[in-house]
């Protein structure tokens, strides 16, 4: 339908069941005022999606050449943020993570073109315009947008998709330096939008997030894993086994922690992620470096058994940290299987005696997560900078806050634990519902305005919209 006609889709109520599915908190989106702040009030996402669909609208008036050859027909296109909610830094050694698509998420309105042409604006950014005839990668491009389309296409037509080009009008409200995955939303978000244009869907959620990776890797020119794209792909709760590291295996898990009484946050402390590489670089390299003393490539190939038989020997050639985060992978891979279990019963026990027990259990094991990335793996600060502990600052204050709230039925006022790589960005915290303003406005006194970010679990991860 053409952008007049999809505006008028937007604001009609039959949108209002899958904006509910996409961004409502227990399905339901709430209806108040969006001069009161509610991001996801209905309003705000009315207002959202109307203004990307305009904005398209203007694309095609600023460069009046690129609509020869453009589509009549306006598609709306989403891809999620996520969090991590176990195995942190696992997954680079072909570990085990637990991972969840959320409400924050990347969006877009587009046309197809009957070219090669691609255009796209995204708020906050400069247009992207480039031509996908040629699908080398270039240097030049390293690190941009370009290189990301670029990219993706590449792996459409490497297995014979002669995708054509697009004008799109996009935006995003996932958290960047966040740990919530902005650029995996982004990736996913162009893969489906190739995907649905011009494969015919052929494609599942996980092969779009290896076409995203595989674009990050080869093109943007950042190593990253597939954890990320995988889980902004997926939709809900997924375990992620890299066993195989290049074809996980993927389990759905149903799971929600709003109606156990708990909100799902993450906490930005402000913290700059400038020069800290090398202190990510550092992780997978002191890990893969204890493996190769083995002959090995990954520490999925051995066994904390073989640690300890070679401790002096390891201790003295890789050092006592390369050590305590061996120790913390084979741990948090155990504790990622334990968590998955948990989470697979809980469903069947809502409301059941069972249901409070079988829940601590997991925040608990959130709670010895959070304790294992501080302790052993240690990456709450930079060594080199000993000074900035944003990180280690908030999960203490977290705590602090804890104490000074009541239990409910034996279960904690709140728990916390790092989010994502670490070292700066945010905090993950599973807080009782009716603290959470109090911890809001605790938080806001040491790391400025609204710190706190509500995160809700979205079953949908990426998709065409249909309204």
């Amino acid at each position: 339908m053409n952008g007049q006609d999809l505006i008028a889709k937007i604001n009609s109520p039959s949108a209002v069941s899958v904006f509910n599915k996409l961004y409502g908190g227990n399905g339901i989106l709430c209806s108040s005022d969006p001069q009161k702040g509610e991001v996801f009030s209905l309003e705000n996402v009315r207002l959202r999606y109307t203004a990307l669909v305009n904005g398209l609208i203007e694309i095609l008036k600023e460069y009046p050449d690129s609509i020869e050859g453009a589509s009549e027909d306006v598609r709306l296109f989403t891809a999620a943020g996520r969090t991590e909610l176990g195995g942190n830094h696992t997954d680079h050694n072909n570990g085990k993570v637990l991972a969840a698509s959320i409400q924050l998420d990347a969006v877009a309105a587009v046309v197809m073109r009957n070219d090669k042409k691609a255009l796209l604006r995204s708020t906050g950014f400069p247009d992207v315009k480039l031509d996908i005839t040629d699908l080398a990668p270039k240097k030049e491009e390293t690190g941009t947008t370009e290189s990301l389309v670029r990219g993706i296409a590449a792996e459409f037509a490497a297995r014979g998709i002669r995708a054509k080009g697009f004008i799109a009008n996009a935006d995003s409200t996932v958290l960047k330096g966040s740990g919530l995955s902005s650029s995996a939303a982004i990736e996913v978000l162009l893969g489906t939008i190739f995907n649905c244009l011009y494969s015919g869907r052929q494609f599942n959620e996980l092969q779009i997030a290896q076409f995203g990776q595989k674009a990050e890797n080869n093109y943007f020119g950042k190593p990253s894993g597939l954890m990320d794209q995988a889980a902004s792909a997926s939709g809900g709760v997924i375990a992620l086994d890299f066993a195989v590291k290049d074809n996980p295996k993927v389990e759905k898990i149903d799971f929600d922690p709003a109606p156990f009484g708990y909100a799902l946050c993450v906490v930005d402390t402000r913290g700059s992620h400038a020069d800290l590489t090398p202190d990510y670089a550092a992780i997978p390299n002191e890990m893969q470096g204890i493996a190769r003393f083995f002959g090995k490539g990954t520490l999925r190939e051995i066994n904390i058994g073989d640690i300890y038989s070679n401790m002096e020997t390891i201790r003295q050639k890789a050092g006592d940290r390369a050590v305590l985060r061996c120790l913390h992978y084979f741990n948090e891979n155990r504790r990622v299987q334990t968590m998955t279990e948990v989470l697979k019963k809980l469903p069947g026990e809502v409301g059941s005696s069972k249901s409070g027990a079988l829940f601590n259990t997991f925040l608990g094991l959130v709670n010895e997560s959070g304790n294992s990335s501080w302790e052993l793996l240690q990456n709450v600060f930079s060594p080199r900078n000993p000074a900035v502990q944003s990180l280690a600052l908030a999960l203490a204050l977290s705590r602090e806050f804890f104490k000074t709230m009541n239990k409910v039925d034996d279960a904690p006022p709140g728990v916390c634990r790092v989010h994502g790589g670490g070292f700066a960005g945010t905090i993950q915290v599973y807080i009782r519902q009716e603290y959470l303003e109090k911890y809001k406005s605790w938080m806001e006194q040491f790391f400025g305005e609204k710190p706190v970010t509500v995160l809700r679990i979205r079953h949908t991860g990426t998709t065409e919209i249909i309204l």
